[in-house]
């Protein structure tokens, strides 16, 4: 009998996992993990905007008050050289639409008076702040917003900081005119000191003696 035949082997030892093939793998989960995330993301809902605001006409990104004071800027949509055909001024900053109706439809906000809606652009030479209310006696028959400013209000402020570079005259601000029925709607428009009233036919033409 050979010396070895009663020896005891010793146990082998378990095979190692090849470190190559983890780094391998690692890398392909991750990738598999990211795109998951983008994915998720890509599919988060990005809210409702009651202004249903259009993106830039020439890619204009939106005003910003350089100098930091003064009331903030409103978001424009678009920079001019001067108001467009089919607006008309009122005063000497605010151009507004000449068309004798403006369509509305219903709006499906709450509030009474702002049943239905008519949506416009509103012009403001660059660098100005302009106030716009609706005219006494119709705060609870018609409301105005532009530029993504929240809820239809009675009365609102436009900042239209001019853009970088100081070229543009005009800016435009996506909004329009709430209304509790078709009506013609007169607007207090005041910037500079000045005073001015217009009438809007917001689903309806203002009457032969209604001064324009």
């Amino acid at each position: 009998m050979s010396a070895h035949a009663g020896a005891t082997r010793p146990p082998r030892a378990p095979a190692l996992p090849d470190p190559g093939a983890g780094s391998r793998t690692r890398p392909v989960a991750w990738w598999g993990f990211l795109s998951l995330v983008v994915a998720l993301a890509a599919c988060t809902p990005a809210g409702d905007s009651r202004q249903h605001a259009t993106p830039p006409a020439n890619g204009a990104a939106p005003s910003t008050d350089a100098s930091g004071g003064g009331p903030p800027c409103t978001t424009s949509v678009d920079t001019l050289p001067a108001p467009p055909a089919g607006y008309r001024l009122v005063g000497e900053d605010v151009a507004v639409p000449n068309a004798p109706v403006m369509s509305a439809e219903d709006s499906g906000e709450a509030d009474p008076a702002a049943r239905l809606f008519a949506k416009w652009g509103l012009v403001v030479r660059a660098g100005t702040v302009v106030d716009l209310r609706v005219a006494p006696g119709w705060q609870d028959k018609a409301r105005l917003g532009w530029g993504g400013t929240g809820t239809p209000a009675a009365t609102v402020t436009v900042h239209a900081c001019a853009p970088a570079g100081g070229q543009a005259q005009w800016m435009a601000f996506v909004g329009g005119t709430w209304v509790a029925q078709a009506a013609c709607v007169p607007l207090i428009v005041t910037s500079n000191g000045q005073t001015d009233r217009v009438h809007l036919g917001i689903g309806v033409p203002c009457d032969k003696t209604t001064t324009p």
